[in-house]
Protein backbone atom coordinates (compact mmCIF):
# COMPACT_ATOMS: atom_id res chain seq x y z
CA UNK A 1 0.00 0.00 0.00
CA UNK A 2 1.52 3.64 -1.38
CA UNK A 3 0.45 6.25 1.32
CA UNK A 4 0.88 9.90 0.79
CA UNK A 5 -0.50 12.80 3.68
CA UNK A 6 -1.65 16.07 3.10
CA UNK A 7 -2.09 19.08 5.11
CA UNK A 8 -3.38 22.41 4.79
CA UNK A 9 0.03 24.67 5.61
CA UNK A 10 2.90 24.19 7.41
CA UNK A 11 4.04 27.43 8.90
CA UNK A 12 3.67 26.85 12.78
CA UNK A 13 3.87 24.02 14.92
CA UNK A 14 0.61 23.35 16.59
CA UNK A 15 -2.01 20.76 17.37
CA UNK A 16 -2.54 19.73 13.63
CA UNK A 17 1.04 19.34 12.78
CA UNK A 18 1.79 17.44 16.34
CA UNK A 19 -0.92 15.00 14.43
CA UNK A 20 0.78 15.23 11.03
CA UNK A 21 4.38 14.46 12.89
CA UNK A 22 2.81 11.23 14.15
CA UNK A 23 1.22 10.13 11.31
CA UNK A 24 4.43 10.82 9.60
CA UNK A 25 6.78 8.85 11.78
CA UNK A 26 4.01 6.01 11.17
CA UNK A 27 4.84 6.21 7.60
CA UNK A 28 8.17 7.72 6.54
CA UNK A 29 7.91 6.90 3.22
CA UNK A 30 4.93 8.74 2.65
CA UNK A 31 5.01 12.12 1.07
CA UNK A 32 3.45 15.40 2.62
CA UNK A 33 1.54 17.52 0.08
CA UNK A 34 0.81 21.14 1.92
CA UNK A 35 -0.14 24.53 0.31
CA UNK A 36 3.10 26.36 2.20
CA UNK A 37 6.10 24.97 4.36
CA UNK A 38 8.39 26.87 6.34
CA UNK A 39 10.44 24.51 8.09
CA UNK A 40 11.95 27.60 10.66
CA UNK A 41 8.18 27.58 11.60
CA UNK A 42 7.36 24.40 12.43
CA UNK A 43 10.96 24.11 14.64
CA UNK A 44 12.46 21.84 11.89
CA UNK A 45 10.07 19.07 12.73
CA UNK A 46 9.93 17.55 9.32
CA UNK A 47 13.24 18.61 8.27
CA UNK A 48 14.40 15.68 5.64
CA UNK A 49 10.73 14.55 4.93
CA UNK A 50 9.36 14.63 1.73
CA UNK A 51 7.77 17.84 1.55
CA UNK A 52 5.93 18.70 -1.95
CA UNK A 53 4.48 22.21 -1.79
CA UNK A 54 1.97 23.91 -4.27
CA UNK A 55 3.12 27.11 -5.99
CA UNK A 56 1.67 29.42 -3.30
CA UNK A 57 5.49 28.42 -1.98
CA UNK A 58 7.22 30.64 -4.69
CA UNK A 59 4.93 33.86 -4.20
CA UNK A 60 5.88 36.29 -1.85
CA UNK A 61 4.89 36.86 1.35
CA UNK A 62 2.87 33.39 1.31
CA UNK A 63 5.05 31.46 4.34
CA UNK A 64 4.19 34.41 6.78
CA UNK A 65 1.37 35.96 5.30
CA UNK A 66 -0.76 32.68 3.84
CA UNK A 67 -3.94 33.79 5.55
CA UNK A 68 -4.16 36.48 2.44
CA UNK A 69 -4.41 34.55 -0.32
CA UNK A 70 -7.51 32.28 0.68
CA UNK A 71 -8.79 32.61 -3.13
CA UNK A 72 -6.19 30.83 -4.41
CA UNK A 73 -6.02 28.09 -1.89
CA UNK A 74 -8.73 26.26 -3.99
CA UNK A 75 -6.95 26.07 -6.90
CA UNK A 76 -3.60 24.93 -5.49
CA UNK A 77 -4.44 22.24 -3.80
CA UNK A 78 -6.16 20.97 -6.70
CA UNK A 79 -3.20 20.76 -8.59
CA UNK A 80 -1.70 18.00 -6.96
CA UNK A 81 -1.20 14.44 -8.66
CA UNK A 82 -1.87 11.17 -6.15
CA UNK A 83 -2.34 9.18 -9.16
CA UNK A 84 0.47 7.16 -7.61
CA UNK A 85 -1.27 6.35 -4.34
CA UNK A 86 -3.31 3.97 -3.14
CA UNK A 87 -4.60 5.95 -0.31
CA UNK A 88 -4.24 9.30 0.53
CA UNK A 89 -4.84 10.55 3.78
CA UNK A 90 -5.81 14.27 4.51
CA UNK A 91 -5.23 16.26 7.64
CA UNK A 92 -7.22 19.33 7.40
CA UNK A 93 -9.03 22.25 9.17
CA UNK A 94 -9.36 23.86 5.82
CA UNK A 95 -8.39 23.07 2.35
CA UNK A 96 -6.44 19.80 2.41
CA UNK A 97 -9.59 17.90 1.98
CA UNK A 98 -10.36 19.46 -1.60
CA UNK A 99 -7.64 17.16 -3.45
CA UNK A 100 -8.60 15.50 -6.28
CA UNK A 101 -7.96 11.80 -6.44
CA UNK A 102 -8.73 9.01 -8.44
CA UNK A 103 -11.52 6.90 -8.27
CA UNK A 104 -9.64 3.75 -7.10
CA UNK A 105 -7.72 6.24 -4.70
CA UNK A 106 -8.71 5.83 -0.98
CA UNK A 107 -8.84 9.43 0.18
CA UNK A 108 -9.56 9.46 3.93
CA UNK A 109 -9.75 12.60 6.03
CA UNK A 110 -8.93 13.44 9.30
CA UNK A 111 -10.99 16.57 9.86
CA UNK A 112 -9.59 18.54 13.01
CA UNK A 113 -12.58 20.42 12.24
CA UNK A 114 -14.96 21.56 9.30
CA UNK A 115 -13.38 25.15 8.09
CA UNK A 116 -14.28 27.72 10.79
CA UNK A 117 -13.61 31.18 9.17
CA UNK A 118 -16.23 29.86 6.15
CA UNK A 119 -19.02 28.51 8.93
CA UNK A 120 -19.80 29.36 12.34
CA UNK A 121 -17.31 31.77 12.64
CA UNK A 122 -17.01 33.55 9.33
CA UNK A 123 -18.92 36.43 11.06
CA UNK A 124 -16.32 36.69 13.61
CA UNK A 125 -13.28 36.14 10.98
CA UNK A 126 -14.97 39.62 9.32
CA UNK A 127 -15.15 41.59 12.13
CA UNK A 128 -11.36 40.79 13.20
CA UNK A 129 -9.75 41.36 10.31
CA UNK A 130 -11.20 44.18 7.87
CA UNK A 131 -12.81 47.15 8.53
CA UNK A 132 -16.58 47.55 8.02
CA UNK A 133 -16.20 48.81 4.30
CA UNK A 134 -13.81 46.32 3.49
CA UNK A 135 -16.19 43.65 5.33
CA UNK A 136 -18.64 44.29 2.77
CA UNK A 137 -16.01 43.60 0.02
CA UNK A 138 -14.41 40.44 1.23
CA UNK A 139 -18.32 38.91 2.43
CA UNK A 140 -19.15 37.64 -1.35
CA UNK A 141 -15.40 35.66 -1.78
CA UNK A 142 -16.37 34.23 1.69
CA UNK A 143 -19.74 32.81 0.14
CA UNK A 144 -17.65 31.43 -2.97
CA UNK A 145 -15.51 29.68 -0.60
CA UNK A 146 -18.00 28.27 1.62
CA UNK A 147 -19.69 27.11 -1.85
CA UNK A 148 -16.37 25.06 -2.80
CA UNK A 149 -16.03 24.31 0.79
CA UNK A 150 -19.33 22.22 0.75
CA UNK A 151 -18.59 20.78 -2.91
CA UNK A 152 -15.05 19.33 -1.29
CA UNK A 153 -16.14 17.63 1.15
CA UNK A 154 -18.28 15.25 -0.98
CA UNK A 155 -14.34 14.30 -2.91
CA UNK A 156 -13.69 12.64 0.88
CA UNK A 157 -14.53 8.72 0.94
CA UNK A 158 -14.05 8.29 4.77
CA UNK A 159 -14.09 11.05 7.30
CA UNK A 160 -12.93 11.23 10.57
CA UNK A 161 -13.12 13.43 13.34
CA UNK A 162 -10.98 14.43 16.34
CA UNK A 163 -13.97 14.24 18.44
CA UNK A 164 -17.74 13.91 19.14
CA UNK A 165 -17.93 17.43 18.72
CA UNK A 166 -16.08 17.62 15.52
CA UNK A 167 -18.32 14.40 14.31
CA UNK A 168 -21.57 16.63 14.82
CA UNK A 169 -20.16 19.38 12.97
CA UNK A 170 -19.15 17.30 10.45
CA UNK A 171 -22.59 16.27 9.83
CA UNK A 172 -24.03 19.61 10.19
CA UNK A 173 -21.64 21.21 7.71
CA UNK A 174 -21.14 18.41 5.07
CA UNK A 175 -23.79 16.34 5.76
CA UNK A 176 -21.43 13.15 6.14
CA UNK A 177 -21.05 10.76 8.50
CA UNK A 178 -18.00 10.23 10.37
CA UNK A 179 -15.62 7.64 12.33
CA UNK A 180 -13.71 9.94 15.35
CA UNK A 181 -10.50 9.07 16.90
CA UNK A 182 -8.92 11.49 19.45
CA UNK A 183 -5.29 13.37 18.66
CA UNK A 184 -2.37 11.46 19.88
CA UNK A 185 -0.89 12.63 23.45
CA UNK A 186 2.32 11.88 24.24
CA UNK A 187 1.99 11.05 27.86
CA UNK A 188 5.83 10.11 28.23
CA UNK A 189 6.76 13.49 28.37
CA UNK A 190 5.49 14.50 31.20
CA UNK A 191 5.37 13.78 34.49
CA UNK A 192 3.74 13.89 38.16
CA UNK A 193 5.13 15.72 41.33
CA UNK A 194 3.76 16.49 44.67
CA UNK A 195 5.85 19.77 44.42
CA UNK A 196 3.37 21.92 42.89
CA UNK A 197 3.71 25.75 43.20
CA UNK A 198 1.28 28.31 43.28
CA UNK A 199 1.06 29.53 39.85
CA UNK A 200 -2.11 28.60 37.57
CA UNK A 201 -0.76 28.00 33.76
CA UNK A 202 -2.13 28.82 30.15
CA UNK A 203 -0.63 27.43 27.27
CA UNK A 204 -1.83 28.54 23.46
CA UNK A 205 -1.58 31.30 20.38
CA UNK A 206 -2.54 33.95 21.75
CA UNK A 207 -5.53 34.70 19.64
CA UNK A 208 -8.92 36.53 20.34
CA UNK A 209 -10.98 32.89 20.53
CA UNK A 210 -8.69 31.58 23.15
CA UNK A 211 -9.80 34.28 25.67
CA UNK A 212 -6.77 34.99 27.42
CA UNK A 213 -7.85 38.39 27.48
CA UNK A 214 -10.54 36.53 30.53
CA UNK A 215 -7.93 35.23 31.76
CA UNK A 216 -6.36 38.07 32.78
CA UNK A 217 -8.65 40.19 33.73
CA UNK A 218 -9.96 37.56 36.41
CA UNK A 219 -6.56 36.81 37.63
CA UNK A 220 -5.68 40.06 37.66
CA UNK A 221 -8.64 41.26 39.72
CA UNK A 222 -7.72 37.91 42.46
CA UNK A 223 -4.40 39.01 42.34
CA UNK A 224 -3.70 35.59 41.69
CA UNK A 225 0.03 34.37 39.90
CA UNK A 226 -0.46 33.27 36.21
CA UNK A 227 1.85 31.88 33.70
CA UNK A 228 1.15 32.21 30.19
CA UNK A 229 2.79 30.37 27.32
CA UNK A 230 2.90 30.93 23.58
CA UNK A 231 2.27 33.29 21.40
CA UNK A 232 0.55 35.68 18.60
CA UNK A 233 -1.05 39.16 17.67
CA UNK A 234 -3.20 39.33 20.95
CA UNK A 235 0.01 39.82 23.15
CA UNK A 236 0.91 43.53 23.46
CA UNK A 237 -3.04 43.75 24.08
CA UNK A 238 -3.05 41.34 27.00
CA UNK A 239 0.06 42.98 28.26
CA UNK A 240 -1.29 46.14 28.74
CA UNK A 241 -4.37 45.34 30.31
CA UNK A 242 -2.13 42.45 32.86
CA UNK A 243 -1.54 43.56 36.36
CA UNK A 244 2.44 42.15 37.76
CA UNK A 245 0.91 38.69 38.81
CA UNK A 246 0.30 37.48 35.13
CA UNK A 247 3.85 36.75 33.34
CA UNK A 248 4.27 36.14 29.76
CA UNK A 249 6.59 33.54 29.15
CA UNK A 250 6.56 33.83 25.27
CA UNK A 251 7.29 30.66 23.31
CA UNK A 252 8.71 27.86 25.37
CA UNK A 253 10.92 24.65 24.00
CA UNK A 254 8.71 21.24 24.71
CA UNK A 255 11.32 20.37 27.26
CA UNK A 256 10.58 23.28 29.47
CA UNK A 257 7.16 22.92 29.03
CA UNK A 258 6.59 19.45 31.14
CA UNK A 259 8.02 21.06 33.96
CA UNK A 260 5.65 24.09 33.76
CA UNK A 261 2.64 21.67 33.47
CA UNK A 262 3.74 19.50 37.07
CA UNK A 263 4.34 22.29 39.21
CA UNK A 264 1.26 24.38 38.26
CA UNK A 265 -1.62 24.52 40.64
CA UNK A 266 -3.82 24.08 37.74
CA UNK A 267 -4.21 24.77 33.99
CA UNK A 268 -6.96 27.61 32.66
CA UNK A 269 -8.98 26.43 29.83
CA UNK A 270 -11.47 29.54 29.34
CA UNK A 271 -12.50 28.67 25.27
CA UNK A 272 -14.43 26.47 23.25
CA UNK A 273 -11.76 23.76 21.22
CA UNK A 274 -12.82 21.37 18.83
CA UNK A 275 -11.01 18.53 20.98
CA UNK A 276 -8.16 20.74 22.62
CA UNK A 277 -4.70 18.81 23.83
CA UNK A 278 -3.66 21.48 26.13
CA UNK A 279 -6.02 19.97 29.58
CA UNK A 280 -4.71 16.70 28.42
CA UNK A 281 -1.02 17.55 28.67
CA UNK A 282 -1.96 19.30 31.56
CA UNK A 283 -3.68 15.79 33.12
CA UNK A 284 -1.04 13.83 31.95
CA UNK A 285 1.16 15.99 34.68
CA UNK A 286 -1.25 15.14 37.58
CA UNK A 287 -2.68 18.71 36.98
CA UNK A 288 -6.17 19.63 37.19
CA UNK A 289 -8.28 22.26 34.50
CA UNK A 290 -10.45 25.00 34.66
CA UNK A 291 -12.05 24.73 31.83
CA UNK A 292 -15.63 26.07 29.75
CA UNK A 293 -18.11 23.90 29.50
CA UNK A 294 -18.18 23.62 25.76
CA UNK A 295 -16.69 21.29 22.77
CA UNK A 296 -13.69 19.00 23.24
CA UNK A 297 -13.64 19.81 26.82
CA UNK A 298 -16.37 18.13 27.69
CA UNK A 299 -14.76 14.54 26.32
CA UNK A 300 -11.23 15.02 27.81
CA UNK A 301 -12.24 16.82 31.34
CA UNK A 302 -14.21 14.42 34.01
CA UNK A 303 -15.98 17.21 36.60
CA UNK A 304 -14.48 16.82 40.39
CA UNK A 305 -11.98 13.97 39.17
CA UNK A 306 -9.62 16.03 36.69
CA UNK A 307 -11.05 19.53 36.78
CA UNK A 308 -13.96 21.74 37.56
CA UNK A 309 -15.99 23.76 34.31
CA UNK A 310 -17.35 27.35 34.52
CA UNK A 311 -20.76 27.65 32.43
CA UNK A 312 -20.19 31.27 31.08
CA UNK A 313 -17.45 33.17 29.74
CA UNK A 314 -17.26 35.75 32.22
CA UNK A 315 -14.85 36.63 34.88
CA UNK A 316 -17.51 36.07 37.68
CA UNK A 317 -17.82 32.64 36.38
CA UNK A 318 -14.03 31.93 35.69
CA UNK A 319 -13.15 33.29 39.16
CA UNK A 320 -15.88 30.81 41.05
CA UNK A 321 -14.54 28.04 39.22
CA UNK A 322 -10.86 28.90 40.14
CA UNK A 323 -11.90 29.40 43.96
CA UNK A 324 -14.32 25.95 43.65
CA UNK A 325 -11.17 24.31 42.50
CA UNK A 326 -8.74 25.79 45.23
CA UNK A 327 -11.21 24.53 47.66
CA UNK A 328 -10.84 21.21 46.36
CA UNK A 329 -8.39 17.96 47.18
CA UNK A 330 -6.90 16.52 43.99
CA UNK A 331 -5.58 12.84 43.21
CA UNK A 332 -2.23 13.72 40.73
CA UNK A 333 -2.23 10.15 40.13
CA UNK A 334 -5.62 9.57 39.15
CA UNK A 335 -6.04 12.56 36.74
CA UNK A 336 -2.68 11.09 35.01
CA UNK A 337 -4.80 7.92 34.82
CA UNK A 338 -7.51 8.98 33.05
CA UNK A 339 -5.09 10.98 30.30
CA UNK A 340 -3.29 7.97 29.37
CA UNK A 341 -6.93 7.07 27.69
CA UNK A 342 -5.85 9.69 25.37
CA UNK A 343 -2.43 8.21 24.66
CA UNK A 344 -0.31 8.26 21.53
CA UNK A 345 -0.23 4.61 21.14
CA UNK A 346 -4.09 4.47 20.88
CA UNK A 347 -4.05 6.46 18.28
CA UNK A 348 -1.00 4.81 16.25
CA UNK A 349 -3.57 1.47 16.61
CA UNK A 350 -6.74 2.99 15.89
CA UNK A 351 -5.41 4.57 12.56
CA UNK A 352 -3.56 2.07 11.43
CA UNK A 353 -6.90 0.11 11.73
CA UNK A 354 -8.57 2.37 9.29
CA UNK A 355 -5.72 2.96 7.61
CA UNK A 356 -4.73 -0.57 6.56
CA UNK A 357 -7.95 -1.87 6.41
CA UNK A 358 -8.88 -3.60 3.06
CA UNK A 359 -12.12 -2.58 3.24
CA UNK A 360 -12.95 1.04 2.53
CA UNK A 361 -15.95 1.33 3.73
CA UNK A 362 -15.94 -0.85 7.00
CA UNK A 363 -17.75 1.11 9.91
CA UNK A 364 -15.48 2.11 12.58
CA UNK A 365 -16.42 3.90 16.53
CA UNK A 366 -13.41 4.33 18.09
CA UNK A 367 -12.50 7.14 20.61
CA UNK A 368 -10.18 7.11 23.98
CA UNK A 369 -13.32 5.51 25.69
Amino acid sequence: MKIALVHDYLTQFGGGERVLQVLSEMYPEAPIYTLVYDERATGGVFKGRDVRTSFLQKLPFTKRHHRLFPLLMPLAIEQFDFSEFDTVLSVSASFAKGIITKPSTRHINYCLTPTRFLWDDSQRYLRENYSPLLNKIVAPFLSYLRIWDHEASMRVDEYIGISRFVQERIKKYYDQDSAFIYPPVDTTKYFVTELADDYFLMVGRLVGYKRFDLAVKTFSAMELPLKIVGDGPERARLEQMAEPNIEFLGLVSDYKMPELYAHAKAVVFPQEEDFGLVPLEAMASGRPVVAYRAGGALETITEGVTGVFFDQQTEIDLSLAVGKLQQMTWNPEKIREHAMKFDINIFRQQMRGILESEDAKTEYSFGAF
